[in-house]
């Protein structure tokens, strides 16, 4: 911490952007970390005061409670930290998400599930910002794409990679039948300016038109939205966020490399384990987590086998817990329980 300090106050710290970046983010991470063991050293304090307390005979069972519930809070987050190691774990996350066949069941799942995560966003302290929108006919949406901005996102967020299934009684059918409905969610690395991923002008095409949906004054009346095309793998980013057309481009673009890093990053890890098991098999018809509403109500990930009964809960954003279970899952093979029968039909 002393050196980030004297680095921090020199001269010239400021002359260096990109470095200057990197020490503020490491001094941040450093602080948080003191923080958390000055709030770890405080609940330790007030616990044993309470039990203290309990043998002699007062009632404190309440307040031994609530602080059970922070310490567990506090060791939960900071065990995920300690899980959080990869390569590309601290970064920002660029998140897609696409309803799957169904029409109006699907792809108002697909605007749940971006509701979800940003109220996780929120929850988290994040910062959140939907670069791309494509609203349903009717209702949900045909797509969605937004950046999650804080340390660590894509770490926590690569749990959410998959398809995703929900069933409940549908609010569209008259008769209030049961539906099934899918969606995929994908989640990139955002990469810094110091990675050099080539893009040749050549290999873009880049499309301009005028921005779309629901906005009254801020929708555009000019073709500021932009469209980019990377024509030699066929990858396709848009972003209608801004009112500039230039602004919409440079977030494109820098999805653009994102994409890409990925995909190499994919390549790289084909030729020697196959792809990460998480990331195998993305289609439709191999979930990863089911949210049933209705027979029963229960959220049940079916990789590391954690079911959460309050489903009102996760779908506001609560999902710390898939996380958490997710990251001990694939650092150490162990589930957080057996297989209950939570994959209905």
């Amino acid at each position: 911490m002393a050196a980030l300090e004297e680095k921090s106050a020199a001269p010239d710290f400021w002359n260096n952007p990109e470095e200057s970046q990197r020490v503020l983010r490491a001094r941040k991470r450093l602080e948080e970390g003191i923080a958390q063991e000055e709030e770890i050293a405080r609940l330790t304090g007030d616990l044993d005061a309470f039990f203290e307390l309990a043998r002699e005979g007062e009632s404190v069972e309440a307040e031994l409670a609530a602080e059970l519930s922070s310490y567990r809070s506090i060791v939960g987050r900071l065990e995920t930290a300690m899980l959080l190691s990869g390569e590309n774990d601290h970064r920002n996350a660029i998140i897609t998400i696409h309803p799957g066949a169904g029409g109006t069941e699907s792809q108002d799942w697909a605007e749940m599930l971006l509701r979800m995560y940003l109220r996780w966003t929120e929850r988290e302290g994040f910062k959140a910002i939907v670069t791309d929108r494509q609203d349903g006919d009717g209702a949900g949406i045909k797509s969605a794409t937004f950046e999650v901005n804080g340390d660590y996102a894509y770490g926590m967020l690569q749990s959410e990679v998959g398809v995703h299934r929900l069933v409940r009684i549908s609010p569209f059918d008259s008769n209030a039948r049961r539906h099934t409905s899918f969606a995929s969610v994908f989640v990139y690395p955002e990469i810094d300016d110091t990675i050099n991923i080539e893009i040749k002008p050549d290999d873009i095409r880049v499309d301009t038109f005028r921005a779309g949906g629901a906005g009254g004054q801020h929708v555009n009346r000019t073709d500021s939205a932009v469209r980019m095309v990377h024509i030699p793998t066929g990858i396709v980013v848009q972003c209608q966020n801004e009112r500039s057309q230039h602004k919409n481009r440079d977030m494109a673009m820098k999805q653009l490399k994102a994409r890409l890093y990925e995909l190499e990053l994919s390549k790289r890890r084909a030729e020697t384990d196959k792809l990460e098991d998480s990331k195998a098999d993305i289609k439709f018809g191999s979930q990863i987590r089911n949210y049933v509403l209705a027979p029963y109500r229960l959220v049940k990930d079916l990789r590391s086998k954690l079911g959460v009964g309050d489903v009102d809960s996760v779908l506001d954003g609560d999902i710390d817990p898939f996380i958490q279970a997710y990251l001990v899952w694939k650092k150490t093979g162990r589930t957080a329980g057996s297989d209950d029968g939570a994959d209905i039909e």
